[in-house]
């Protein structure tokens, strides 16, 4: 079959089955994205969950002999969710971001890769495929932009013209000469909203992040959170959309067609008490199905204290006082510590006072004295 009426039957069957863009690029190596990511690790920005090799994160014919191209996808995900439940007094709630809501996108894109590469096994005899999704080598924004999907951004994301930045993204190197898109041209221009309002200061200049102050990878951290994050985090349980909702791109963006993706509201917004009290079983019967949950219950326990905290939600604080006295991890009743502290009621300073007599942990004892220091202040 001659490989360019393929290439076209392929982008009709990749839109088929809900795939919202497709483009081709070369499977040259990454040559300055080699360079920046050096430069990443030589400043200490990265969060850790990459690949460590730069070599395989820039070099397709590394992970698949005879690559000839690669093969972008990009799936919409929305910006906005209807009917969303108000938090209020009582009955607060945190906040998962957009890229968490609905079914986990990992799954999605899997599925959907999984059909095309079936797809191009079915017509192509001897051709090679390997996949991946955000867990993969791969730089799935770097591919994204040389193969024409959108540009890559100063808010370290692509921007599509259709769906703005709220876009899953997915590859597929292969031995076939596909004919490669032509990349985008940058549109942020002097715009530099996301890097004035992020809120710790994470993204350094236009496409450059320093992960270790994104708030979307905090949240993802199961030690204590730093204290200079604490205050910043809000009621955000789960990533940050910040340098998404500020940016003028995304203006008008709803993309509220995929299905999959559609957020359960009471999952996307939930009751920051309830979660507490969950155990293991009751986490990953409720939110085990979407991307957010993947580190476990932890984080997000420790990141519900501390939006209880943000909000100084008095009556949390005999569930604080609970975790401080009972909870068997160091770092849920350090926090609680510290929240019971910077909402600051008699019944949490005499807690906190009685909590120094049996602790043995030192972090926690330290977070004890931290919430102490609030209620002096306060």
């Amino acid at each position: 079959m001659n490989v360019n009426q393929f290439q076209q039957e392929l982008v009709s069957f990749a839109h088929s089955i809900g795939i919202d863009k497709i483009g081709f690029a070369s499977s040259d190596p990454f040559r300055e994205l080699k360079n920046r990511l050096k430069r990443q690790q030589e400043l200490g920005y990265q969060s850790g969950f990459e690949e460590p090799d730069i070599e395989k994160r820039t070099t397709p014919t590394l992970l698949l002999d005879e690559a000839e191209s690669i093969i972008s996808i990009a799936i919409a995900y929305p910006s906005r969710m209807e009917n969303a439940p108000q938090g209020k007094k009582g009955e607060r709630r945190g906040i998962f971001a957009r890229a968490s809501w609905g079914t986990d996108y990992h799954t999605v894109l899997r599925d959907r890769l999984a059909k095309l590469e079936q797809f191009i096994a079915s017509h192509i005899i001897d051709a090679k495929t390997r996949s991946m999704v955000d867990t993969g080598e791969l730089s799935d924004r770097a591919v994204a932009q040389r193969a024409g999907i959108g540009w890559s951004a100063k808010n370290c994301a692509v921007i599509t013209p259709e769906f703005g930045s709220y876009v899953y993204l997915g590859e597929i190197i292969t031995n076939l000469p596909f004919a490669p898109d032509t990349p985008m041209e940058d549109e942020c221009g002097d715009c530099r909203l996301c890097l004035d309002v992020c809120p710790t200061g994470a993204l350094i200049e236009g496409g450059q992040l320093n992960a270790q102050r994104c708030i979307a990878f905090l949240t993802q951290t199961k030690t204590s959170l730093p204290d200079e994050f604490r205050t910043k985090i809000g009621n955000r349980i789960y990533g940050c959309d910040t340098c998404q909702t500020v940016c003028p791109k995304n203006k008008g963006k709803f993309n509220m067609h995929q299905i999959d993706f559609q957020p359960d509201p009471e999952l996307a917004k939930p009751l920051l008490l309830p979660l507490l009290k969950m155990s293991n079983k009751e986490f990953k019967t409720k939110f085990g199905h979407v991307s957010g949950s993947w580190r476990g219950k932890k984080p997000i326990q420790r990141n519900a204290i501390l939006a209880l905290a943000h909000f100084k939600e008095e009556s949390a604080i005999p569930n604080l006082i609970d975790l401080l006295f009972k909870d068997e991890r160091p770092v849920i009743r350090g926090t609680a510590a510290w929240a019971i502290g910077k909402i600051g009621t008699e019944e949490g300073r005499s807690a906190l006072h009685e909590a120094l007599q049996t602790e043995t942990d030192t972090e926690v004892v330290e977070e004890i004295h931290k919430g102490l220091a609030f209620q002096t202040v306060n």
